[in-house]
């Protein structure tokens, strides 16, 4: 049995877990806790991490590092995703956090990022299963799109379809408005047909949706106060439940959205553009309905950095 803590600094949310791991699984959880701090806001069209989001990312590393020396680690690993990677700074800001925390820095390639999130989703599922599975994690920067049957990864795509960098591009208002939605849709519509096969998005057996997205859709329909990890991981989501929630959600302001139940403040300014990227996978995917789940980036994270 090794224990292992894992930061995940992500485009729009920081997240620490700590678990015990043992034969490939993750026996327990001790901690899993997260924030939204939005580092990759800006990335896309300036380039760099900014310095408001530097200032806002510091203090919830500082204390996710307090937390992890109250507990007796083997292994201290932060993995970062697409806002870092794409950063011209980003790489100055690993070796800072690496120096600073004393965590073992990984800035992640499209495709380990891909690999770890496929591995942290299917990890419930058999090893040996024909089942064609796709996994879909909707981040801040990034949506990885990652094929598989069983445990195994066959097809992966890393887009450049994220809620903060949509969120950035095409939305000015507030209600947004339906064109500004159009226009996030067209984009992610073309960015994941140029990046997935047409072959690729036939036959999909099952679909596994993780990250803030489909856990908040899962959450708000289910009018969850406080928020329940157990109701929320496995929940099946359709796509009827999801358009309930967008035509319900768009025309709100952000501070009205920030009072929808089930929908934590600090994701109500991404959360359209969100479900406006899960739509338009399930479409290309042919899917009806996924699966939601807990399991993710963190959890693969934790299994492969953990031997």
């Amino acid at each position: 049995m090794s224990r292992i803590a894992v930061v995940d600094i992500g485009t729009n949310t920081t997240r620490l877990l700590i678990a015990e791991v043992e034969d490939g699984r993750i026996r327990r959880e001790l901690a899993r806790d997260g924030r939204v701090t939005r580092l990759g806001a800006g990335v896309d069209a300036g380039g760099r991490l900014g310095d408001q989001a530097l200032q806002r990312e510091h203090p919830v590393l500082a204390e996710f590092a307090k937390r992890i020396e109250g507990r007796v680690t083997e292994r201290r690993v932060a993995v970062m995703t697409s806002a870092v990677r794409d950063a011209a700074n980003g790489r100055e800001f690993a070796e800072e956090v690496s120096r600073r925390y004393g965590l073992d820095v990984h800035v992640l390639s499209g495709e380990e990022e891909a690999r770890l999130t496929y591995l942290g989703a299917t990890d419930e599922l058999e090893p040996d299963s024909a089942e064609r599975v796709l996994v879909i994690d909707i981040g801040g920067g990034s949506t990885e799109l990652v094929v598989g049957r069983g445990r195994k990864v066959g097809f992966h795509a890393s887009t450049q379809a994220g809620v903060v960098r949509q969120g950035d591009r095409h939305v000015r208002s507030d209600p947004i408005a339906p064109e500004e939605l159009r226009a996030v849709a067209e984009d992610v519509r073309e960015t994941i047909a140029a990046a997935v096969p047409e072959s690729e998005r036939r036959g999909i057996e099952r679909g596994i949706a993780v990250a803030g997205t489909p856990t908040s859709l899962a959450a708000i329909a289910q009018e969850l106060d406080p928020y329940d990890p157990a109701r929320v991981h496995g929940y099946r989501l359709t796509g009827q439940t999801r358009d309930e929630i967008l035509a319900r959600l768009q025309p709100m302001t952000l501070d009205e959205r920030r009072r929808v139940t089930g929908l934590h403040p600090d994701r109500a300014l991404v959360i359209v553009p969100g479900i406006v990227i899960l739509e338009e996978v399930m479409a290309l995917f042919g899917l009806e309905a996924v699966t939601v789940s807990e399991h993710d980036i963190l959890r693969g994270a934790a299994l492969a950095f953990s031997g």
